[in-house]
């Protein structure tokens, strides 16, 4: 009794939407005013210390053994319990429940791998055709998301205002979409880096394909491996990889890689507040030694690193919409997810997708492009953004 006294205090204030609990022994409870938006189902009791200790862990462990089923929209569930200035899922600090983290090179390359590595095929169910895992740009509410992928590699490029024939390095380059295109439609010579060895041969494959030998170049190679310098430096989702012990020396080594008065466009998710950080869920199972800085840890090491800020843009809405649509194809492969992989994989990606668009819609965690200069900020670039948008309609 006094165990079921406790869940109704907690799930009472989680949300701030309508709610209805069906609990272990049968009894259906609703929280909220107005009919139930979203039902949950508690199979077994969960301890509640390990509940309020780690309660993203416990819960998402609890919906991958399918001892909780959510009949309704999970992303709808998370936005509203970030809503919810006192929700029990949101106000603990999660930081201190996890196990020091090592971000040596072998370990980072371990942790990089246990992710990428589960192999294109899974990626190919659900990712458009070019293979782009970041977040898209959604130029027009219409864009397919092949279109808004494209739109974010040139609206990238763009910002750097690039000339042909100068080189580029990108950081954490993926499956190649990037390299391809500064080769191709802007005569770069690009070389990539990255440490999933599936990333790797696809890359490989590609450049020759494309005929894009001594044009395009990929290395598997640790950031800390490569001493060269470049006239630009992109890198996409790649610092929240790096640790927050290692985020100073990761701006540094942008700033080392570019040749005086060198341009870099780094595009990263943060936290806008004091959200983000470290979420034990997601280390444990999506991105083993992954870090979510705040904006303003990131602003302190740029600055450390003697870079100058040229331009700032958050793009939330473009990674909730890019999310929102992932979680739709994945939908329509999920059985062959399961085949493959077995159900507990598919409800962990399920709850990982549909979790993230929630908290990317709720304002914990954002998505930036820094656009970063080695000289006195803004050397060689136009004095007004205009010439990033009029390279995009003419990309487009």
């Amino acid at each position: 009794m006094l165990e079921k006294t406790a869940y109704r205090q907690l799930l009472s204030r989680a949300f701030d939407i309508p709610v209805s609990v069906t609990y272990w022994d049968g009894k259906e409870e609703s929280y909220g005013d107005g009919e139930p938006v979203v039902k949950i189902q508690i199979k077994k009791s969960i301890p509640l210390k390990s509940l309020t200790d780690q309660p993203t862990l416990v819960l998402a462990e609890a919906y991958m053994d399918g001892d909780i089923e959510i009949d309704g929209s999970i992303q709808e569930l998370v936005t509203s319990a970030y809503r919810q200035a006192d929700s029990f899922l949101t106000k603990n600090s999660f930081l201190k429940f996890l196990p020091k983290q090592s971000h040596s090179e072998k370990a980072s390359q371990k942790d990089v791998q246990s992710h990428y590595d589960i192999g294109n095929d899974f990626y190919r169910l659900w990712l458009d055709k070019t293979m782009t895992y970041s977040c898209a740009y959604f130029e027009n509410d219409d864009d397919t998301l092949e279109q808004a992928q494209m739109n974010k590699i040139r609206h990238i490029l763009n910002k750097l205002e690039p000339q042909a024939g100068k080189r580029l390095l990108d950081i954490g380059s993926g499956w190649g979409t990037l390299l391809f295109t500064a080769a191709e439609e802007y005569g770069l010579n690009a070389t990539g880096i990255t440490l999933s060895q599936e990333q790797y041969d696809y890359t490989k494959q590609q450049i020759k394909e494309r005929h894009l030998e001594g044009k395009v170049d990929i290395l598997l190679e640790d950031y800390r491996e490569v001493h060269d310098q470049f006239d630009y430096v992109t890198s996409v989702g790649m610092f929240e990889h790096v640790g927050k012990e290692n985020l100073g020396l990761y701006f540094q080594r942008v700033q080392e890689f570019l040749v005086p008065e060198g341009r870099a466009l780094i595009h990263g998710i943060t936290g806008q507040h004091q959200g983000a950080g470290v979420d034990p869920f997601i280390t444990k199972y999506i991105f083993p030694g992954g870090y979510i800085p705040n904006a303003a840890e990131n602003l302190e090491h740029i600055m450390d690193a003697k870079l100058q800020f040229s331009d700032i843009e958050p793009l939330r809405r473009h990674y909730q919409k890019t999310l929102e649509i992932w979680n739709d194809n994945y939908n329509q492969v999920k059985d062959q997810v399961i085949e493959k992989y077995g159900m507990r994989f598919a409800r962990m990606w399920t709850l990982y997708l549909e979790a993230c668009a929630g908290s990317f819609e709720a304002g914990n965690i954002d998505v930036m492009q820094y656009l970063l200069t080695k000289a006195p900020s803004g050397t060689g670039l136009p004095m007004t953004r205009e010439y990033i948008y009029q390279a995009d309609d003419q990309k487009a």
